[in-house]
């Protein structure tokens, strides 16, 4: 396969703030959202099989990746980050799209699809939540949002290390597996905010629970959840179960990332429902091409 053609876009949002968009491929619009303290380069693997038949949209949210990065902790929430997904699409002149949401990217989906659901054309929900994260304490992560704010994510990383929150077998296997790897979790901390990690921490613990309102939601749905990924399987169970007509897909062998850590199987997963949702075309073969990050897909 080919790779497919990458423009650059730097897309400024209506408060001044630039994100770094990248856009390939042609066809129905497809916007993949990144969760905390990720980049666009989370979708990276799957883009080119992705755009054979999509106009593939990613992004790096602010105070993430090469996207803008203010001090300022009013910069920053998940409804400003919901506001920046839609100026991105709008940005790129694209109406109607369907939308991936990973992690906290999920929650952005959400709140997007609640507030323009005549915008969203499919839904992917994938290792989130319909409100605040099961099992974190709201207590703790506001302990811990001070020190990023005020001390600094240096003085917060041996935290995060010793709680090891969202570490599963599949993401350990995936740091002994696939040279590299470590490298790109280095570069994702290294570039994100201190400030952007306390008020998001803090806007993701004490969100609203908005399952109910997805009773609502009349597009299709995907939930997707690695099996591995305990604080939001059962999340993703009850959203699956909430949203009329969704279809809940629990990949083997994969924690939190399982577009990672089993991608054949994530790929396939999405690929068919897309294919439900889009009929038409073939299908192309793996989902698993040569990855940007330069290094081989993950062993099996």
């Amino acid at each position: 396969m080919l790779a497919a053609k990458e423009d650059q876009v730097r897309v400024q949002a209506d408060d001044g703030i630039g994100l770094e968009v990248r856009e390939s491929g042609a066809g129905p619009a497809l916007l993949l959202v990144h969760g905390f303290g990720g980049a666009k380069e989370d979708f990276a693997d799957h883009v080119d099989a992705l755009a054979a038949r999509y106009r593939v949209v990613i992004f790096d949210h602010r105070g993430h990746g090469e996207s803008d990065g203010p001090d300022d902790v009013a910069a920053y929430s998940l409804d400003r980050m919901a506001a920046d997904t839609l100026q991105v699409a709008d940005a790129l002149r694209i109406d109607g799209f369907r939308l991936l949401g990973h992690s906290m990217g999920g929650m952005v989906a959400r709140r997007l699809l609640l507030a323009h659901g005549e915008r969203v054309q499919a839904l992917v929900l994938m290792d989130t939540s319909p409100g605040p994260v099961p099992g974190l304490d709201p207590d703790l992560i506001d302990l811990a949002a001070g020190i990023a704010i005020e001390e600094g994510k240096e003085t917060l990383k041996p935290l995060l290390d010793e709680a090891a929150t969202l570490e599963t077998p599949s993401y350990a296997r995936l740091l002994l597996e696939r040279p590299g790897y470590q490298d790109f979790v280095d570069y994702k901390w290294a570039a994100l905010s201190s400030v952007m990690w306390g008020a998001i921490a803090r806007d993701i613990a004490r969100q609203p629970d908005q399952l109910a309102l997805l009773a609502a939601v009349m597009c299709p749905t995907l939930v997707i959840v690695g099996d591995q990924d305990q604080p939001f399987l059962k999340a993703s169970k009850t959203m699956a179960e909430t949203i009329p007509g969704a279809r809940l897909v629990i990949v083997p062998e994969a924690g939190h990332s399982p577009q990672f850590e089993n991608p054949t199987v994530w790929f396939d997963a999405l690929d068919k429902f897309l294919h439900e949702v889009d009929p038409g075309g073939e299908r192309p073969e793996g989902g698993r091409p040569a990855s940007p990050l330069g290094v081989g897909p993950v062993a099996q």
